[in-house]
Formats: C-alpha cells, sequence, structure tokens
C-alpha cells in the first residue's frame, strides 16, 4: 500500500473532491482526520471509509477559525499519534466583478482558501517535522494562474496558494518536508453545480459547456484528482516540491 499507516488530515473531506482523496487514500492504507465543516458530510464520509474497511475519524471543523484548527490537529494527534501529511481542500466558492465584492465577501474567500491553508499547517507543523517523509498537498486551481470573468475573489486566493506552495516548499525543505499543490480545471461536484447555478445554467448543460475547453471535451471526476493528490503525497514523489500538478484535461495547454 502506498500510504501504509499514514497519519493525515484533509480538510473540507465532507464531499466531492474531499470525499474521494479521503477514500483514496484509505484504500492506500491511510489513517485519515476528516475535518469538515459541514457535520453531515463528514459523518458520512467517514461511515463510506469504515464500511469499506479503512480507517478515519472526523472532527467538525471551521477552517477559519484558528482555534477550531488546532482542535481539530490535537484530535488527530490524540488518535493516530502524530501526522505525516496534510492535505488543504477547504473551500470558499466566492465569485463576482470588484463593484460586487464587498469585505464581507473578501473576508470569507481569503479566511478559508488562504489563511485557513496557512493556519492548518502551521499547526500540524509540529508534528510534520517529526515525521520521515512529510508532506502538505494544497488544493490550488487553473484559476491560480488563468484570469477569468467575473471570478476575482475566488482566483485572488487561489493565486495565493499557489505562491504559499512556492514559499512552503523553500522555507520547509530543511525539514525534508515536501509541498506541492494540484490545479484541477472543471471538475463536476457540488462546487461546480453550485457555479452553474450562479451562471443560471441546469446542471446538464453546465456539464456540456464546462468541458468544451477541455481538449478531451469533458470535465474532469473527483477521483481524478484524488488519484494526483495520492502520488504527490506518497513517496512516489519523493524529489518533487514546489511544483503544481494541472490536471485539466487540457484545458490550459495554451
Amino acid at each position: 500500500m502506498r500510504l501504509e499507516n499514514k497519519r493525515v488530515i484533509i480538510t473540507g473531506a465532507g464531499t466531492g473532491i474531499g470525499r474521494a482523496i479521503a477514500e483514496r487514500f484509505c484504500r492506500e492504507g491511510a489513517k485519515v482526520m476528516v475535518a469538515e465543516i459541514e457535520e453531515p458530510g463528514g459523518k458520512q464520509t467517514v461511515e463510506r471509509i469504515l464500511k469499506s474497511g479503512g480507517t478515519a475519524v472526523f472532527q467538525q471543523t471551521d477552517t477559519s477559525l484558528e482555534d477550531s484548527i488546532q482542535s481539530m490537529v490535537e484530535r488527530t494527534v490524540s488518535e493516530f499519534g502524530g501526522i505525516d501529511i496534510v492535505v488543504n481542500n477547504a473551500a470558499a466558492f466566492v465569485f463576482g466583478s470588484i463593484e460586487e465584492t464587498g469585505p464581507e465577501e473578501w473576508a470569507k474567500v481569503l479566511s478559508v482558501n488562504v489563511i485557513g491553508y496557512a493556519n492548518n499547517i502551521k499547526s500540524a507543523l509540529p508534528f510534520l517535522k517529526k515525521s520521515k517523509n512529510a508532506a502538505i498537498v494544497n488544493i490550488a486551481s487553473v484559476s491560480s494562474f488563468i484570469a477569468q470573468p467575473e471570478f476575482l475573489p475566488y482566483n485572488t486566493s487561489k493565486g495565493a496558494i499557489s505562491q504559499m506552495t512556492r514559499c512552503l516548499a523553500m522555507d520547509l525543505a530543511k525539514y525534508n518536508i515536501r509541498v506541492n499543490a494540484v490545479c484541477p480545471g472543471a471538475i463536476y461536484t457540488r462546487a461546480s453545480e453550485q457555479h452553474m447555478d450562479f451562471m443560471g445554467l441546469d446542471h446538464e448543460k453546465g456539464r456540456e459547456l464546462f468541458g468544451q475547453d477541455a481538449l478531451l471535451k469533458r470535465m474532469g471526476s473527483p477521483d481524478e484528482i484524488a488519484n494526483g493528490v495520492l502520488f504527490l503525497a506518497s513517496e512516489e514523489a519523493s524529489f518533487i516540491t514546489g511544483e503544481h500538478l494541472i490536471i485539466d484535461g487540457g484545458a490550459t495547454i495554451d
């Protein structure tokens, strides 16, 4: 197994990409803390993992609050005895133009997508330093490096995650902690359905439209992102740090 007995924190693991990562990691032998703000989704993820013979626990976690993150990290260490891998996946999906984005919207998107990532890593760092082959994987986006109309707050936050990943890779290399990012393109999840709703599209037409930018002419699945995260978290990627793995069906190739 590629992650046998690895102790993992995954934020935003109650649905979509986060759930797919949690289930994939557990199939590879990891012990997973499902850190999720929505209790029903987080508990359901754990139930699915336990039914399949995996090991996981749930803690309701608001990643915009440092105390909530610290409590979750302490619970992880109490349950598993340490931390080897952190996957930052929790996200606030805030869209709009500069005129439409006020202080509350900026606070929401930055507190979850940027500050929450940083605080999670900071809280887990003392334990990651004790791990022999620690890894951090940040879920960024193709929105980290492309411009999109009326995506200002979301893309700003994802661009920050990209730079955070590079800077942390430099700062943490001396502890043998690798830091990488996965950049999904159009992936069919509850979040993409919310985006379709924001655009006034029904989901069937939205799925077709969102897939057109990819060379493969379809949207991706959460499992396809989970496979990339697994690679970067595993020792197969032992000489990779500070990198961004783009999984978008070729949409941003040019």
